[in-house]
């Protein structure tokens, strides 16, 4: 979801170990612009999914019962529109994501 969201994970660093040690310790922002134009229902629910502790994480039942799921499931009302930037790193997110099969796969 946050990748969907603004384009990129929401653990970035530049090694796998980095990575993992901001997962340990939960170390996600919501960086402008692209998170700018996302509602703070919609980070509320991103944080719960991102919670560390898996005993107070959020179940995937829970999140498709949050509100903000409601909201934009059950009526025509969309959130704000995502920032141009977000396309842009969503984009670039698949095509490294490509590369970096055909890299693993070799």
């Amino acid at each position: 979801m946050y990748v969907l969201l603004c384009g990129f994970p929401p653990f970035n660093a530049e090694n796998d170990n980095a990575i993992l040690n901001k997962v340990s310790k939960a170390e996600y922002s919501f960086s402008s612009p692209e998170w700018d134009c996302v509602s703070d229902q919609a980070r509320n629910l991103v944080g719960r999914l991102l919670e560390p502790n898996p005993d107070l994480r959020i179940s995937a039942e829970e999140a498709l019962s949050d509100p903000w799921f409601r909201i934009m499931l059950g009526e025509t009302c969309f959130d704000k529109p995502l920032a141009v930037s977000t396309l842009e790193n969503l984009k670039h997110f698949r095509v490294y994501n490509q590369i970096e099969f055909l890299v693993n796969f070799d």
